[in-house]
């Protein structure tokens, strides 16, 4: 258990780190990823104003049934790439929540690229 409790504090820590510089704007927001152990959770959220403006998951909409792999990722980031389009949203920071910036975290945020948002 021990273990567990380590390497939560470990990413909180990382979190906080991160989050001391990335701070999103109504003009630039940020791109906030989560994920668990089945699913994946993106959100585009507004810092100033408090407000999430988009969200994408696994779990609902036209991503549902997609698995926290690599490949899934990239369509989760590709999708909410898409909504980003539509919401006339071109520019973004990146929020890696903590998370080390490979695998699953780096495939959504290739995936926003390849939709055409800059980070």
């Amino acid at each position: 258990m021990k273990r567990l409790v380590m390497k939560n504090r470990r990413r909180t820590r990382r979190k906080l780190h991160v989050r001391k510089r990335v701070s999103g704007t109504g003009a630039r927001p940020r791109i906030s990823v989560f994920k668990s152990n089945r699913h994946l959770y993106v959100q585009v959220i507004d810092d100033l104003e408090g407000k999430t403006l988009l969200s994408a998951s696994s779990q609902s909409g036209e991503t549902k049934g997609l698995r926290p792999t690599v490949s899934d990722g990239e369509k989760l980031g590709a999708s909410l790439g898409k909504m980003m389009k539509d919401k006339k949203i071109t520019r973004a920071v990146f929020d890696r929540n903590g998370n080390l910036y490979h695998g699953v975290v780096k495939a959504i945020a290739d995936g926003t690229r390849k939709a055409g948002i800059e980070f």
